[in-house]
């Protein structure tokens, strides 16, 4: 065990710090809210990733809305964004007047509670438009239910306006908030975040409109346009898709490697999966092997399977305040034998599909045959690994363990040993890993599978974060990738981001891949130092300091003493998700940037370089 581990870190009291009843505080629900905001809406962020807390806000919103569609009331929401207003009307029942208030300011008071009015949601701890509304500098609703309104006003979480009257006004309900700059200080809202998330919902909820921007979000087919949608008309044949009152799937298999998924619980995206996505997938191999007679393996099925799953729930436990892994087991054997049922129907009515469905597994069969070889290789290599793999420096905690500080896990996958060094000694040996790598990675763009096995570096990644099969044992919640901020680094970044997307896909999908961003800059004098992340930053710190400014370029990460480098990857650490908006573009997308080169490369090069 780690010797740092083992240390007892005593923090000193301030001299004169009396700990007494005066110091114990009891805030109200919004004061909570306000003070940690991050428990209720995650990263707060400035807009430019779709996880920061403005697009929480927005979904907190729009989900009440949805949630009037499932129950059968109100076919269309209307979504506006003006400067720093959101604004969500739907057309359902309408918040009940005289409980408008309570619904929208009291935690733990809501009607979700019964499963008579609401039979699925997810957002079942009655906090969602809460936090918005204690987050929010301006925060109104407007009920109409049977020709009376009635009008809330709250400025951060206060009410300060009521209205009651008549109108002629549909039924339902308006919502609009002026997120508050004081927490929000700078953000941006991106219309493609916005976008997806429209487009999420109308995938989710077939025959459901959305308006934004005088675009209709809709869809006919559900799932289906989903599945469609990511594999861009690269089906090996028609999308398999069934759907009844709880439960709807589509799939299909494309050429490409790996496995893809997107699952859903109650129109909650679960980006890790769950009990229902291990059912969909056992439901899918029990019907091929009925149909076909065979008995496929289940690695048989995953190359290039592209699948969705969405069901309903009255009672989901997720496994974490995420909500990202569903966490029921009661429901492995409903979802199982409907998938299978569903399938199996499936491929006796359409002939032609099933063969070309079975000739793809096939194929696969036959190509995992042809490495069972290369792993027995591996084995060997994993065996040495295990003795002598002194680049890795591992720490207590894991993902898989789902201990407290699951979530909190992360591995460090830097360049050279010196970078390697000052990580290592300024991490949390709980939960945070460092791999250091021996120099650049091979280019695996357009290689077979077999070239991971055969690689030692790319061999040792694979098995440390325990994904050969698949990502559901990943051992780290976040995988980071720690380079310098020079032209090496960027390019040692690019072939890394180039392996997982070609080899594992899946785990820059459900979003576990980062890229840790550190200073480039020091800038002090001789009472305050300052760390810059561009160089528009380290010029206003250095005309704040005045002449006597002193800077310093970090060229690399192991230019970055330890102590310094500990505050960069502690609670203020900042990083990049790699993130990829559809799976239909990753193949031309690294062929034009990692493939050979081209005329049309040369000139994006010359077109772009600063």
């Amino acid at each position: 065990m780690d010797e740092k581990e083992n240390q007892i870190v005593e923090t000193p009291v301030p001299a004169g710090a009396v700990y007494d009843e005066s110091k114990v505080k009891t805030l109200s629900s919004l004061e909570h809210i306000r003070q940690r905001p991050g428990m209720y809406v995650g990263r707060m962020g400035d807009g430019s990733h779709p996880d920061d807390a403005v697009y929480v806000m927005l979904k907190e919103v729009i989900d009440n809305s949805v949630d009037e569609y499932i129950m059968g009331y109100g076919k269309r929401i209307d979504v506006s964004i003006s400067d720093n207003e959101l604004a969500v009307r739907d057309y359902g029942r309408g918040i009940p007047l005289g409980k408008l208030v309570e619904c929208v300011s009291q935690i733990n008071t809501g009607a979700k509670y019964n499963t008579d009015v609401f039979q699925f949601s997810v957002g079942l701890n009655g906090v969602g438009t809460k936090a918005v509304n204690a987050l929010s500098e301006k925060f109104v609703v407007q009920s109409i239910r049977d020709g009376k309104f009635k009008r809330v006003e709250f400025n951060t979480g206060i009410l300060c306006e009521e209205e009651d009257g008549v109108t002629e006004e549909r039924n339902g309900t308006f919502t609009c908030f002026i997120p508050d700059p004081k927490l929000f200080p700078k953000y941006a809202i991106r219309q493609e975040y916005v976008e997806r998330r429209l487009w999420m919902y109308a995938f989710l909820n077939s025959g459901l409109s959305l308006y934004y921007n005088n675009q209709r979000y809709y869809s006919k087919n559900g799932l289906m346009d989903l599945v469609n949608n990511e594999v861009g008309g690269e089906s090996l044949y028609e999308i398999i898709h069934y759907k009844d009152k709880t439960l709807e799937f589509a799939l299909c298999h494309t050429s490409d490697f790996g496995e893809k998924y997107y699952s859903f619980v109650n129109g909650q995206f679960t980006s890790d999966g769950g009990t229902h996505l291990s059912a969909f997938k056992e439901g899918v191999l029990r019907a091929v092997n009925e149909f076909s007679g065979k008995d496929y393996d289940a690695r048989d099925l995953r190359d290039g399977i592209v699948g969705s799953i969405a069901i309903k729930l009255q009672d989901p436990m997720f496994e974490s305040q995420t909500k990202n892994k569903l966490g029921n087991t009661d429901i492995k054997g409903w979802i199982v034998g409907t998938v299978k049922q569903a399938v199996v129907d499936y491929l006796h009515r359409h002939l032609d599909e099933a063969e070309l469905l079975l000739n793809k597994v096939k194929r696969n069969q036959d190509l995992r045959k042809e490495i069972s070889a290369i792993q027995k290789k591996g084995r060997e290599m994993s065996k040495r690994m295990s003795l002598r793999n002194s680049k890795l420096k591992d720490c207590k905690h894991h993902f898989s363990d789902r201990s407290k500080f699951a979530e909190q896990t992360m591995i460090f996958l830097t360049e050279g040993d010196s970078a390697g060094g000052s990580l290592e000694q300024s991490r949390n040996p709980m939960f945070q890993a460092v791999f250091s790598l021996r120099g650049k990675p091979l280019n695996c763009f357009g290689m077979k599978l077999d070239s991971v096995y055969t690689n030692e570096e790319f061999y040792y990644i694979m098995h440390t974060l325990d994904i050969e099969e698949d990502i559901d044992n990943l051992r780290y919640a976040k995988v980071i990738i720690a380079t310098d901020a020079d032209v090496d680094g960027l390019h040692i970044r690019n072939l890394l981001i180039t392996f997982f997307l070609s080899y594992f896909e899946p785990l820059v999908l459900s979003g576990h891949l980062y890229i840790l961003e550190t200073p480039l800059f020091r800038v002090r004098n001789k009472k305050e130092t300052f760390y810059c992340y561009s160089e528009e930053e380290r010029d206003a710190v250095a005309a704040k300091l005045g002449k006597g400014a002193e800077i310093t370029r970090f060229k690399g990460l192991g230019e970055i003493s330890p102590r310094e480098f500990g505050q960069f990857i502690g609670d203020d650490i900042r990083l990049e998700k790699v993130t990829v908006e559809h799976s239909k573009g990753i193949g031309e997308m690294l062929k034009f940037y990692m493939g050979d080169n081209t005329p049309d490369r040369w000139e994006h090069i010359e077109n772009n370089l600063v």
